[in-house]
């Protein structure tokens, strides 16, 4: 359904699961044991899986904290796109290889929750992408100190307004990793 034409191809897009980002969120462990399984999903369903790797004054590019987790490891031949703000298309070549993939769907799962996949998946969403959210997939640090909600809250509200997204001629869901893999294989 989405309004880009011609394309009609899945991808995974894992956004920011790095070693200085997850050290800092909630649920990290279960978080990205379930993006192994979406990986695993999507290598086996021959859709792309699509990284994303955040760079800042916090991140610096090709540090120890930059690093992809040592859990998750992305396959030779798996796009890696570098980015150093929220959306993970701004000054980025992610649509160039989203177009050439024949993207028009993308499942997103990463951290964090009200960063960089709030950013992304509206983004997205507004480029004209079809949006699936990972509502167990994607985590957020503790910013509670300085006025946010408690992560779990923030987590559930993303999920939430996100399930009542609309846009003419594009979807925006959130599904369950269980759900999202048990879809696949009826």
């Amino acid at each position: 359904m989405s309004t880009l034409e011609n394309r009609e191809n899945t991808a995974l897009l894992v956004i920011d699961v790095q070693k200085g980002v997850m050290a800092s969120s909630v649920h990290s462990d279960e978080v990205v044991g379930r993006i192994q399984q979406l990986v695993e999903w999507s290598r086996q369903q021959s859709n792309p899986v699509i990284w994303v790797q955040h760079s800042s004054e916090e991140l610096p590019l090709e540090s120890t904290v930059w690093e992809i987790v040592d859990e998750l490891s992305p396959q030779a031949g798996e796009a890696i796109v570098h980015k150093t703000h929220g959306d993970s298309f701004e000054a980025t070549n992610l649509e160039d290889v989203l177009a050439k993939a024949g993207i028009s769907h993308l499942v997103v799962a990463g951290a964090q929750s009200d960063a960089c996949i709030r950013s992304t998946i509206h983004g997205a969403f507004t480029r004209g992408y079809d949006v699936s959210l990972v509502s167990d997939a994607h985590t957020t640090e503790d910013l509670s100190e300085w006025g946010a909600p408690e992560p779990d809250k923030v987590i559930s509200h993303t999920n939430l307004y996100w399930s009542f997204q609309t846009a003419p001629d594009r979807t925006a869901d959130v599904v369950t990793t269980e759900k999202l893999i048990a879809g696949a294989q009826e």
